[in-house]
Formats: structure tokens, sequence, C-alpha cells
């Protein structure tokens, strides 16, 4: 992974929970530097909607993906009321 790729998050986690983050968003590495398999992801909504967040996801808990769609994470949000 490096800076700037499309990644989709591929677990459902508490510690991302908490933070609005869910299985099935989608994100972009914000630096490229991984601490401890960890990478700062951030999630976005569309347009000039805020983020949903900047947090710090393991590797192993997303994955590389060609495009990125804002408009599916909007949709889970809603879904989990967040």
């Amino acid at each position: 992974m490096k800076e700037m790729d499309c990644v989709r998050i591929t677990v459902e986690k508490e510690k991302y929970a908490k933070e609005g983050v869910h299985k099935g968003m989608y994100g972009w590495i914000c630096l490229d530097d991984c601490q401890d398999g960890y990478w700062l992801v951030n999630i976005p909504q569309c347009g000039e909607k805020e983020d949903i967040a900047t947090i710090s996801v393991h590797e192993t808990d997303m994955e590389v993906v060609p495009v990125m769609h804002a408009a599916v994470n909007e949709q889970i949000k809603a879904a989990f009321g967040d």
C-alpha cells in the first residue's frame, strides 16, 4: 500500500465502528507511512459533506481497490444510523 491508494474496509470492528467506520466503506491512504501495520485512512462522503473519519486502520483490515465509492459510505452510514 502507498499514499493515495483507494481502499475498502473488509472487517467490522468495534474500534472502527466507534469512529463511524464500518465494513464495506471506502477511503484513501493519507500518508506514505505505515506504523506497526497501521495506515492513516480518510473515509469521505460525497461533495462538500464532512468526512466520516480519518483513522488508523490495520493493513489486514482493508484491501486496495481501483476506485473509491463515497456514495457507498453514505449508504452504510445511514444503515448504521451514524
